[in-house]
């Protein structure tokens, strides 16, 4: 082909909350400087820039879409390699083609010292071919596992940024689990799921092990315009057994008034944990399975006690509770605030059919399966965003 190269740039980009530029090329994070200068996990900076959700939106005619970009990739000793990060091309809001980028760094990651080694590569590039040639609405969705920096675009005709398109705008919070964890690419995140299903635009602040009611973010999603705002909360209070019973209630709802300082009237929709069998009834902290470890695999375990839910730790039926109640009690005076369970997305017989591999993340078949509920829960006619 005859290249037009053309250098990715703010208004091409889709899902971020700041951009911070670099030598390569504009990096997109989740979370704002502010927001990560209050982070007490030294990952918190590499979470925030892993591109779930994030997506560069363009209006062309090219058959052909290469990009170069600098993906971030995480490795941890003794465990075995994890898969490429994947990228999904989609054309007029349908999924065409997938590809890889080789090269960029690499984070070594040892989970029993918690020491990191950050290991220097090269800028890679994903090529897409036979793409229509008609005038048509590209995205590429980056990978929601890798922190991702999109260099520059290569093409047979020139590109624009897309239009808008009206589309509501759909604010999310949550874990590892909204982040997209053990989801085989980008678009088949739950979150990226039902947003696809439903029609809106997504911003995914789905944080790996940092759903935990803290200030900085509820600030953030304070900030971030939106026409409806969802919050996941509860499995990683339970990960870490970061807040018992008397502090978890007064959290919630200082979370949810810092959100509603910047969204009085936003439909707020407040879900509780999915079903995880390890954490229904015994409280955290989640440990690593050193056996499965030593045997190649990832798997968690509960450490907790379930007779300490007695002195107000918390186990995954006790934060659906305290939840139920908060939003409850808020919502005579909130019409806007509403409460979905998060056993209506995945429960106990979807765990039968779907398990969760690690004990802890939904694969692949498991994300559809919550996203296309929250969809037509939620998203969808009649629901709470809708």
């Amino acid at each position: 082909m005859d290249p037009v190269t053309t250098p990715v740039t703010a208004d091409l980009l889709r899902g971020a909350v700041e951009i911070r530029p670099t030598d390569h090329g504009p990096r997109p994070m989740r979370l704002p400087r502010r927001a990560l200068a209050q982070a007490p996990d030294p990952m918190m900076d590499h979470i925030a820039a892993q591109t779930s959700g994030v997506r560069l939106a363009l209006r062309t005619r090219a058959t052909v879409v290469e990009l170069d970009a600098l993906p971030t990739k995480r490795t941890f000793t003794g465990a075995p390699p994890r898969p490429a990060g994947v990228y999904d091309l989609l054309v007029d809001g349908r999924l065409t083609a997938q590809g890889h980028v080789d090269g960029g760094d690499t984070l070594v990651i040892d989970m029993a010292t918690g020491a990191v080694e950050h290991r220097r590569g090269p800028v890679g590039t994903v090529r897409f071919t036979g793409l229509p040639d008609r005038d048509k609405d590209v995205e590429i969705w980056l990978p929601h596992n890798e922190a991702t920096i999109p260099v520059a675009l290569r093409t047979d005709a020139p590109v624009a940024p897309a239009p808008a398109g009206g589309r509501r705008v759909w604010l999310h919070h949550g874990s590892s689990i909204s982040h997209g964890s053990d989801a085989a690419g980008p678009t088949a995140t739950w979150p990226a799921v039902a947003a696809l299903r439903a029609g809106v635009d997504l911003v995914n602040l789905g944080l790996s092990g940092n759903a935990m009611v803290d200030p900085f973010t509820a600030r953030t999603l304070r900030e971030v315009p939106a026409d409806a705002i969802s919050v996941k909360l509860g499995i990683n209070v339970v990960n870490q057994d970061a807040l018992h019973r008397r502090a978890f209630g007064p959290a919630v709802h200082g979370f949810l008034d810092t959100v509603r300082e910047g969204h009085p009237d936003t439909p707020l929709l407040v879900v509780s944990p999915i079903h995880c069998a390890i954490h229904e009834e015994v409280p955290g902290p989640t440990q690593m399975d050193m056996s499965a470890l030593a045997e190649g695999r990832l798997s968690y375990r509960a450490g907790g006690d379930a007779a300490a839910r007695a002195a107000g730790r918390l186990a995954l039926a006790d934060i659906r509770g305290e939840l139920a109640r908060i939003v409850a009690d808020r919502a005579a005076d909130d019409p806007h605030l509403h409460y979905l369970d998060g056993l209506e997305l995945y429960g106990e017989a979807d765990a039968a059919e779907l398990p969760l591999p690690d004990s802890l993340h939904p694969d692949t078949a498991a994300h559809r399966r919550i996203g296309e509920r929250f969809a037509d829960l939620a998203l969808g006619a009649g629901g709470p965003l809708a």
